[in-house]
């Protein structure tokens, strides 16, 4: 396993990949269908989306687990085959990223809620290190616990993820701006909030994704640094904000506009950056040449 934390010591701005479900989806993956199943039934069609990313330059690639946890996979049947299925996500993204790249093992939110008492913690401790072992085994280099809301879910995932595998963590959470031009998750939480509580978790870097581009980024990654100065500050920024023009979602940020944006990020104090919704290798390729050339 190679070390996130090392590579970053050394002063360079890492690139991660782009959208995942964007490019399920286009290559045939319906609506209400399991995406992670595809890892065994659609094996070429996601080791391409991981590949792609590769092609274009990325430094580390994410793996096809976001929704593998036990209570998500357990509304499509497939409770069962859990660790079946993020290990041969881990494996597919292993295969592309070869042994000179990163695999940073996807975990994303259950969609239960403690207070609502529709979990219990140990449920989301037992699921979440499932997940994260079976990731590891696949040959995942990091676990990276991503998209959430809220801060008990988000540290429980934390603690079992490093717990069970002893890997680096990453962990990022989507904030929405409200009308008082404050940042916070849907569970109320702002970016200020959630420093000290993930490192206390165990999470080694930190950060956003999804709900926002690029320049809305800016702000979020100053509000991390106002509380921590030196943690690295992941991001991965949606391709703008969507628009819905005729029952489809369009993501309007071209990869010469996000591209032109990175130097901004950087200077904020992003030390990985990808993309999330809407973002192709071309975005991931056109971040890759505004970072050399800085």
């Amino acid at each position: 396993m190679r070390s996130l934390i090392d590579e970053l010591k050394k002063g360079r701005t890492l690139v991660s990949d782009g959208a995942w479900g964007t490019f399920l989806h286009k290559l045939g993956l319906q609506p209400g269908e399991c995406p992670e199943l595809w890892n065994a039934t659609n094996r070429n069609e996601v080791l391409s989306i991981a590949k792609s990313y590769i092609d274009a330059g990325a430094d580390m690639i994410l793996t096809n687990s976001f929704g593998g946890s036990p209570y998500k996979l357990e509304h499509y049947g497939f409770k069962d085959r859990v660790f079946e299925l993020n290990k041969a996500a881990a494996e597919i993204s292993r295969e592309a990223a070869g042994s000179d790249h990163f695999v940073l093992g996807s975990i994303g939110p259950t969609g239960a809620l403690l207070m609502m008492e529709q979990i219990s913690e140990q449920e989301l401790y037992d699921g979440f290190a499932i997940q994260a072992k079976a990731l590891k085994l696949g040959g995942a280099d990091a676990i990276c616990v991503e998209t959430m809301s809220a801060l008990d879910e988000a540290c429980i995932a934390i603690r079992a993820a490093k717990e069970s595998t002893g890997l680096e963590i990453v962990c990022t959470f989507t904030f929405e701006k409200t009308i008082s031009n404050e940042y916070r998750t849907m569970m109320g939480v702002s970016p200020r909030e959630i420093v000290n509580s993930l490192k206390d978790a165990g999470a080694s870097i930190i950060g956003s994704n999804c709900g926002n581009g690029f320049e809305q980024m800016i702000d979020i990654v100053h509000e991390i640094r106002c509380i921590d100065p030196s943690i690295p500050i992941l991001v991965h920024a949606n391709a703008g904000k969507p628009n819905y023009i005729d029952g489809e979602t369009i993501f309007p940020e071209t990869p010469q506009e996000m591209a032109a944006i990175t130097p901004k990020l950087i200077e904020a104090g992003a030390n990985i950056i990808g993309g999330c919704c809407g973002t192709t290798p071309e975005h991931i390729r056109a971040l890759v040449s505004a970072i050399r050339e800085r």
